[in-house]
């Protein structure tokens, strides 16, 4: 029998600060590099925001969704598109998931940068993590690769 894909769902504290993150970016204040990502629900239609961290590895930028198949990621797979703002400032771009050791780079360098804010999604893996260990991880935290949309 396949297993539920793996979801951490954020508990009250989560939530409440991420309202106050998203207020923040919403009014021109990145908290670590924090951005509103907004992304049309997969069945509504409608615009679904929230905080991401936005990660830049080697010219490339990524998001990653740390607490797994998130309703955002979902959402960012089906639409393959979105946006990202802080303050007024708000960039359209494409996404492509990764898959696969692709991901194995980009979850140490975002375990590097913010595995104090989210190691406990990742259930003790560290950015110093042989990689088997973090090959073992990667298919519970999608990936996405990031760059401006096309005829902007």
């Amino acid at each position: 029998m396949p297993t539920a894909p793996h979801y951490r769902e954020p508990g009250r504290p989560t939530k409440v600060l991420n309202r106050v993150v998203s207020a923040l970016t919403r009014r021109g204040l990145s908290v670590w590099g924090s951005r509103v990502l907004s992304v049309r629900g997969r069945t509504s239609g409608e615009w679904r925001s929230t905080p991401v961290n936005v990660l830049t590895l080697d010219g490339e930028r990524y998001l990653v969704s740390a607490r797994g198949n998130t309703q955002w990621a979902r959402n960012l797979r089906a639409a393959g598109e979105g946006t990202l703002a802080v303050g007024g400032r708000v960039e359209r771009f494409e996404a492509v998931e990764l898959h696969g050791d692709a991901k194995l780079p980009v979850l140490r360098a975002y375990l590097r940068r913010w595995g104090w804010e989210v190691g406990a999604f990742f259930e003790g893996v560290k950015a110093d993590a042989p990689d088997d260990t973090l090959r073992e991880a990667a298919p519970r935290h999608p990936v996405f690769r990031i760059a401006p949309a096309t005829g902007q």
